[in-house]
């Protein structure tokens, strides 16, 4: 099951795609903070980056409604692909929204 729940907040402005069949997509950052304790005892954060993307109906609610700073729930997939750059294989990740909520 491919399945990614993410709770954080937008870092970069949604950016809007249009694409030759007239599909709109929407790709923007997320980034999440986790915590833990170091080896003294001592609480650290840590951010975690995340490429999103989104289609259908969540492209406007994005571009309405999350400005870089606005704090989202999504529920996606992740979705890879695969490149060839100066002859070496590369590959790409990003997660493709199903669910969102703006928080």
């Amino acid at each position: 099951m491919n399945l990614v729940h993410l709770i954080g907040t937008i870092q970069s402005e949604p950016r809007l795609h249009e694409l030759p069949n007239g599909r709109r997509l929407v790709r923007f950052t997320l980034v999440t903070e986790e915590s833990y304790l170091d080896s003294k005892g001592h609480k650290k954060y840590k951010k975690n980056w995340h490429n999103l993307s989104a289609w259908g109906r969540w492209v406007q609610i994005l571009l309405e409604c999350g400005p870089m700073g606005t704090s989202i729930a999504i529920e996606g997939r992740i979705v890879s692909q695969f490149y060839f750059v100066n002859g070496k294989k590369q590959m790409t990740s990003e997660i493709e929204i199903n669910d969102l909520v703006i928080l």
